[in-house]
């Protein structure tokens, strides 16, 4: 070889080498690594589609990237295999490795690629329209991602395209038309996105599709007939969309069909009673929520595959006379909350035939007309059972013996029937048992003590019973006594309610309580308990109602309760709790607080709770003072600020019956009424005091009230005064507010004794008849008492010589009430001749109200309850038929039959709450 040639093809090389470098050095610069061990092994063009996929993943958690560098070919990166021949991109397999980014439109230029599999992951953005390029594509698995936008339509490009899965994503749009032209697609699955439009009927052409899933979608219109078409169809999903009207007859002849699941949505019509028949291969038959009519199909018995049988909550009707002895595969059996059952005596009989299904987990009876007794076949259903449900039926008769045979129950709900006789003892044994309904029963006698080592069970209900004896929760309204047993709170897992309420229960509430941490609701409200609240509720931080009113508990709030983060009410009136109110509770997330017949003192507190009026009740506490305006309380004064305000100098203005005085320092204007001294009983009513000229001088001192009385404002002359009458109007929700503020022992309340204040609060005055509540029950008592009251408002018993009694003035209270909604007087001359105003209001109960009522406060009732976005024309009726029904049952004529004031304000505030908007 000559020293030219030999030169020349150095220079060649040399020049080669060059070129390869500087093409190198240029994709250097824009951020792709070329080492030479992939430059020269592989395709370029699949190299940099595979490192742009990589720039567009900004989160790699499992380091899936790191294999993906120069060190190796790409061939032999994580996920993604090449073909033997041309070594080019066939697979790219990263699904579940919780990639987060988007993806790549250079994803379209892996041309040789048969597979991309990255479901499950958190892609987003748009799918690439240049995926569409990719015509050896023969299976797209983009499922569980956050995929956006539309289905590309060019996706129709992928004539090789068999498999494509876009489910559980956020694509929005409808199914595109384009996709017709994949005639080779066996898999779709479009399921859990928010597409619409109707199901195109384009589908039915696709006679190669063996799984169609659309469900959970918007997708609304029929199901297509073409649909029919589809001969190797195995599974049909079309759950949870709008579709409507009937089920196409030529779906029920796709003998291939396994799955047939429409549920959640508004189809109707019958079925056919062949369909198992023609369906032989049916291993999941649902269809439930719907509008489904009719009796189910006599075939169903035929149905040798089936596994899961869900018709539940549609309209079928009829005896269920289906005999399960050839459905050995049966697992779920939910058929509740229909309208099945007969009057036939044998119409229990086919349970005989479901413990042939030895592989049975769930049964669902529940709300529909099974009448009957249960056969004694129970216990030998699959011990693979784990949902029982017969609720709300009519099945009577007792319980039978055997339930504790299977082992795997979780749920049994049996509430709502007509069950007699006593809970069965082998109960207790279902170990796995976390919830026990058997609620609104008739079942009586003793409860298992062993049920409360059911240490998985969280749900407990049989309330509603004649049950007897102490044990575990949810037993309200029995005749239960004794004391709670401690072990009663071995059930730790507790975690919805635990309701003793309306017993008979004594002695103290267990420490042992705080073992239940995941309890949300405990009521032991109406018993007899007594001691203090245990520090150890505390422990209970997933507590969010707790009721304890109506018991004898005593002491103070523990502060442990400050660790309730999460409660929102909390009830625990009517009981002997002193002390101050604690702090701690202006920071829970109450919504509703009840501390009202108790025994609190000291300031209230104004913040959180505290600073809605509506939202707390801290009545019949004596010793409270401060909190915001509208509770009406006194204000908190130190014993020294008290002597030095009542020892001011006190400017009196003489006038004809009350003086009207000023406090010297703050010029605070005040109402004086000075006693006559020779008035028997008055000199020992109040400490001895002298005037100025050095005689004994005693006088009540009250707070001024501007805005005059009851008595003015509902019955002023609208003829001599029609100005100030427009402007001195009590609307309905006012008129709430005086009647529950005007709960007090007075002896003589009537409108001229309650008062309004500069906001217009109302305030009940004149105490001269007036008794406090612990003197009633002191015999002997020095009373100012001469008439009982004032005619009219007094009370039956008085005249016969019955001794004052709360019983009275609930009297009282009911006449004033009727007197607020009717404008009439009990002393108004329409009631001569033996009538009276509680017979007047009586009878227009309840259809007739609307004609008895003060057409004043009819003027703006509108208003008020338009305010609180209610529909006023009913809410106007029920609020006044309401508080007329309490005033007649307040000032009934036995004193018997009367109401006593807790109720009647109970319900008062029941009407307030809707006038005000938070009841509906």
């Amino acid at each position: 070889m000559s020293l030219r040639l030999l030169c020349s093809i150095q220079f060649q090389t040399i020049l080669l080498l060059l070129v390869v470098l500087l093409h190198v050095q240029t994709l250097a610069v824009f951020g792709i690594s070329i080492g030479t061990s992939t430059y020269f092994g592989g395709n370029e063009t699949d190299h940099q589609a595979l490192l742009a996929f990589k720039t567009q993943i900004t989160r790699d958690p499992e380091n899936v990237f790191s294999s993906w560098n120069d060190s190796l070919h790409f061939c032999e990166w994580e996920g993604v295999t090449c073909g033997r021949k041309h070594r080019r991109v066939i697979v790219l397999d990263l699904q579940a490795k919780g990639l987060v980014g988007s993806l790549s439109p250079y994803i379209g230029n892996l041309s040789f690629i048969r597979e991309i599999v990255l479901a499950n992951n958190t892609i987003g953005g748009k799918i690439p329209d240049e995926v569409g390029n990719l015509f050896r594509l023969q299976a797209l698995r983009l499922s569980n991602n956050s995929f956006e936008g539309e289905i590309p339509a060019n996706l129709s490009h992928c004539s090789n395209l068999y498999h494509l899965d876009v489910g559980r994503n956020n694509l929005s749009g409808s199914i595109p038309m384009e996709l017709a032209f994949l005639s080779k697609l066996e898999y779709l699955y479009v399921r859990k996105n928010n597409l619409k439009g109707e199901i195109p009927a384009f589908i039915g052409n696709l006679r190669s599709l063996q799984q169609l899933s659309v469900a959970f979608n918007f997708l609304g219109g029929h199901i297509p007939d073409a649909l029919g078409q589809l001969r190797s169809l195995t599974f049909l999903g079309l759950a949870g969309n709008k579709l409507f009207g009937l089920i196409p007859p030529s779906l029920y002849n796709l003998s291939s069909i396994t799955v047939f699941a429409l549920y959640e949505n508004e189809l109707s019509g019958s079925l056919p009673t062949n369909l198992f028949l023609t369906l032989p291969n049916l291993q999941l038959f649902l269809i439930s929520e719907n509008q489904f009519i009719g009796s189910l199909p006599v075939s169903l018995s035929n149905a040798s595959k089936l596994q899961y049988f869900e018709v539940d909550t549609n309209n079928f009707i009829g005896k269920f006379s289906v005999n399960f002895g050839g459905l050995k595969n049966l697992e779920h059996f939910l058929i509740g909350r229909n309208n099945f059952g007969s009057v036939d005596d044998d119409e229990m009989n086919f349970f005989q035939s479901l413990v042939n299904c030895s592989s049975l987990q769930k049964i669902d009876l529940g709300s529909n007309q099974f009448e009957g007794t249960l056969p004694n076949v129970l216990g030998n259903l699959s011990t693979q059972l784990t949902d029982f449900t017969i609720s709300e039926n009519l099945i009577f008769g007792d319980i039978p013996i055997g339930m504790g045979n299977l082992v795997n129950l979780t749920i049994l709900e049996m509430a709502y029937n007509k069950f007699t006789g006593r809970i069965p003892d082998d109960i207790s044994s279902l170990k796995k048992l976390q919830l026990l309904d058997l609620s609104d029963n008739k079942l009586s006698g003793r409860l298992p003590i062993t049920l409360g080592n059911l240490s998985l069970l969280n749900k407990l209900f049989l309330d509603n019973n004649i049950l007897q004896g102490t044990i575990p929760p949810n037993l309200s309204q029995n005749n239960l006594t004794g004391t709670i047993p401690k072990q009663l709170f071995a059930i730790s897992m507790l975690s919805i309610s635990l309701s003793l309420a309306q017993n008979f229960f004594v002695g103290s509430l267990p420490s042992e309580v705080g073992n239940l941490v995941h309890l949300s609701v405990l009521n032991l409200s109406e018993n007899k308990l007594s001691g203090k609240i245990p520090s150890s509720l505390g422990f209970c931080t997933s507590l969010e109602y707790l009721y304890v009113e109506g018991n004898l508990f005593q002491g103070e709030i523990p502060t442990s309760l400050s660790s309730l983060s999460g409660i929102q009410v909390m009830d625990l009136s009517r009981n002997n709790f002193s002390s101050q109110i604690p702090n701690f509770l202006e920071k829970l997330s109450l919504k509703k607080l009840n501390l009202s017949f108790n025994d609190f003192q000291g300031e209230v507190p104004t913040k959180g709770v505290f600073a809605n009026a509506s939202a707390i009740s801290v009545i019949e506490n004596s010793r409270l003072c401060g909190g915001i305006s509208k509770l009406m309380l006194s204000s908190c004064l130190t014993k020294k600020e008290k002597k030095r305000k009542w020892s001011l100098t006190l400017t009196i203005v003489i006038s004809v019956a009350l003086y009207k005085g000023i406090l010297g320092e703050d010029g605070s204007i005040v109402a004086v009424k000075v006693l006559n001294l020779q008035r028997q009983g008055a000199f020992r009513s109040f400490i001895s005091d002298v005037d100025f000229q050095r005689n004994d001088f005693k006088a009540l001192v009250y707070e001024f009230m501007p805005n005059g009385s009851l008595e003015k404002w509902l019955h002023m002359d609208l003829e001599t005064d029609t100005e100030q009458a427009k402007i001195q109007n009590l609307n309905v929700l006012q008129r709430t507010n005086i009647a529950i503020d005007c709960q007090v022992v007075h002896c003589d309340l009537k409108p001229s004794n309650i008062l309004f204040d500069c906001d217009m609060t109302a305030h009940v005055g004149d105490f001269g008849l007036a008794k406090f509540l612990a003197e009633l029950t002191i015999p002997k008592q020095s009373s100012s008492i001469g008439i009982r009251g004032t005619i009219g408002y007094t009370p039956p018993e008085y005249g016969l010589g019955s001794e004052v009694s709360t019983k009275g003035d609930v009297y009282s209270y009911g006449i004033l009430l009727l007197e607020m909604i009717t404008g009439k007087r009990p002393t108004d001359h329409m009631f001569e001749g033996g009538s009276n105003l509680h017979n007047y209001a009586s009878m227009a109960l309840p259809n007739c109200v609307m004609e008895i009522v003060d057409s004043k406060l009819l003027n703006n009732v509108d208003e008020v309850i338009d305010n609180h976005n209610f529909s006023p024309t009913n809410r106007k009726e029920e609020c006044l038929i309401s508080m007329v029904k309490v005033g007649v049952a307040c000032s009934m004529e036995l004193p018997q039959e009367r109401w006593d004031i807790i109720k009647a304000i109970s319900e008062l505030h029941l009407v307030r709450d809707i006038l005000l908007g938070s009841r509906s």
